[in-house]
């Protein structure tokens, strides 16, 4: 049984800021932060969860079917990640390419103590504790604390593709294109440093004042982090509602407001930019249909223009209502990994973009979410990421773009660049 308790929060943005940095003498944290972006099927504003009273690791073999048994006998609140190389435990497929991080193919915990705070009310929900407890915590973490940094090493990021490699590479993929093997291509390279020391903290504190995204998230499980800064929502459920938001197609942000809405109209337009996504959206429709009540699948926006603090983004959402045949974790088997960072078609692509890649995507283009007790779900998708394994002193970020037939190898380069700036200039 949960213990629920209602508090009212004066300042939401120093409150946060100080869930933040009381969590950090748990094992297991997530904390989840909206930035107050304006969206529709938002539920909270922001949400901490931290010490696991249960928990399931493993590797990909079987993995949706244990996350089933493990969501349908709890019964609870449960918050972790899918990596992207759960796709073999769907498909006749590998993940053989250089892994520097070593995390869990699949991590979930059910927390002992969770906060979920929307506007100024603060639900605190704690597993078999008792009332003074949670007063004790929350007069503790309303307790003025001090900023903290380490004391980090020069952090020497280099490229794991080089800008000729890319364009090899890059061109590859549009030959397979013209051959008809595939229409599009998500196609990613990993930015890296060794024998780093830095402050996750601090890191994210940093990276999510300049990106504000909607789906920002801190994770740590022991010596893991994830510091994420996620524009896009991989898949939402409320009640019967499927809810996917797949984000393809990037322009830059300008200072100068004349320059910065020229980009966003340009983007709007782009021939290029709106076949990626609609193949997308359409790849997307697909998937949904497969667990879907008969006729429920709805496009409701097709590349919908959003801004955020370093690009404008082309979004599309994409709605279905849930056949009861299906468990809530079929739902995420039958559309995993969200096509937004495979492409399509997702078999042939992954193959392919297994063989250009040269490093394991792992969390990177995954998804980070949490289960409700009744059977809800909101996971985002893993990208404007920092992933960090604090032992092995690794730290990593990837970015992509997507490769179609009319792409220009160049460009897509610069695309890729562009993302990577917001990360490499917080680990700077």
């Amino acid at each position: 049984m949960r213990t629920s308790i209602y508090k009212q929060i004066s300042n939401q943005k120093l409150f946060k800021k100080q869930l933040l940095f009381w969590s950090q003498q748990f094992r297991e944290v997530i904390f989840m932060d909206s930035n107050d972006y304006p969206q529709d099927y938002s539920s909270y504003d922001c949400i901490l969860a931290v010490d696991a009273f249960t928990s399931i690791k493993t590797d990909y073999h079987n993995a949706f079917e244990d996350l089933k048994q493990y969501q349908q006998i709890t019964k609870d609140w449960l918050f972790g990640y899918l990596s992207y190389d759960l796709k073999n435990d769907i498909e006749d497929l590998q993940s053989n390419n250089f892994d520097g991080l070593n995390f869990p193919d699949l991590f979930f915990f059910q927390p002992k103590k969770l906060f979920l705070l929307k506007g100024n009310e603060l639900e605190i929900q704690y597993l078999n504790m008792c009332d003074d407890e949670v007063e004790g915590d929350f007069e503790e973490i309303n307790t003025p604390y001090s900023d903290f940094s380490i004391q980090g090493l020069q952090i020497k990021i280099e490229q794991r593709i080089s800008r000729e490699s890319y364009l090899e590479k890059a061109a590859k993929i549009v030959e397979h294109i013209h051959q008809g093997d595939i229409y599009e291509a998500n196609f990613c390279m990993e930015f890296f440093a060794e024998n780093a020391i830095i402050d996750p903290i601090e890191k994210f504190i940093k990276l999510n004042e300049i990106s504000q995204p909607p789906f920002a998230v801190f994770f740590k499980n022991n010596k893991h982090f994830l510091l994420s800064a996620t524009p896009e929502r991989y898949l939402k459920k409320e009640g019967k509602l499927i809810i996917s938001q797949p984000i393809k197609g990037t322009s830059k942000r300008f200072s100068e407001p004349i320059e910065d809405e020229k980009s966003r109209m340009q983007l709007a337009i782009d021939p290029k930019e709106r076949a990626e996504n609609i193949m997308i959206t359409d790849l997307v429709r697909n998937d949904l249909s497969r667990t879907a009540q008969k006729g429920t699948v709805e496009v409701t926006e097709l590349c919908g223009i959003y801004s955020f603090m370093q690009v404008h983004q082309m979004i599309s959402t994409v709605t279905s209502k849930l056949d009861s045949k299906y468990s809530v974790v079929d739902v995420l088997k039958t559309t995993f990994p969200m096509g937004s960072m495979t492409g399509a078609p997702k078999i042939s692509v992954m193959k392919i973009i297994e063989e250009q890649e040269e490093t394991k995507r792992g969390l990177y283009s995954g998804a980070v979410g949490y289960f409700t007790p009744n059977g809800d779900f909101d996971f985002n998708v893993v990208i404007r990421s920092i992933l960090y394994n604090q032992e092995k002193q690794y730290v990593s970020f990837s970015v992509g773009s997507a490769i179609t037939a009319q792409s220009i190898t160049e460009k897509e380069y610069e695309e890729c660049l562009l993302k990577a700036k917001a990360m490499r200039d917080v680990l700077s």
